[in-house]
This record gives C-alpha cells, sequence and structure tokens, in this order.
C-alpha cells in the first residue's frame, strides 16, 4: 500500500476544516485561539472551553482529558482509526485528493 505525504496533507487542511466537520463551535476566540467544547466529551459538560484550537498553527489541546495534536491527529482520534486509515477518511470526508507517495522500486 502506498504511502501519503503526511507533511503535505497538513499544510493544505485547514484545522478550520476538521473542526467544521466535528461540528466544534467555539465559546471565545482571540485571535487564532479558539476556545469551546472538546469533541470528546458529552454535551453539556459543566465547562465549555476546555478545549483550545490554534487555528493558524493547526494544533489543539483538550485540558481537561489532555488529548492533543494536530487536525489529522484531532480527525483520527475522534473517529478512532489510526492515522493513515483516518487521513484517507479525512480526504474523502473533504472531497480532496490522497496526496499518496509512490515509492520507486
Amino acid at each position: 500500500m502506498p504511502g501519503i505525504d503526511f507533511s503535505k496533507l497538513r499544510r493544505e487542511i485547514p484545522m478550520e476544516e476538521v473542526l467544521n466537520l466535528l461540528g466544534f463551535q467555539p465559546v471565545r476566540r482571540m485571535g487564532d485561539q479558539w476556545y469551546g467544547p472538546c469533541p470528546f466529551h458529552e454535551r453539556g459538560s459543566e465547562r465549555a472551553d476546555y478545549f483550545s484550537v490554534n487555528v493558524a498553527s493547526r494544533r489543539y489541546h483538550c485540558h481537561k482529558c489532555r488529548r492533543y495534536g494536530n487536525q489529522l491527529e484531532l480527525w483520527a482520534d475522534f473517529i478512532g482509526l489510526p492515522l493513515h486509515p483516518a487521513s484517507i477518511d479525512l480526504c474523502l470526508a473533504l472531497g480532496r485528493d490522497v496526496p499518496w507517495i509512490r515509492r520507486w522500486r
């Protein structure tokens, strides 16, 4: 199976697109830093701003469950798949081509 150019995928997929797929609605924005409910927790938890996202650097962190990473890792964690198949799934969900790496033989 061919590999995926993960660095190209991270550059090309904005964090905002992944957040939209997750239905994330920030409750507070301070420039590129957004805060809101963590997509991994039940709605209506005691605080709605444990989840912090920097849309410019494409990094997230939940201060409650301690999950963190980039937009590809967020999608993989959310759908419960390893990074490779989750990245393929994300490309399909966004209608993008998968940036395959074909190895020389």
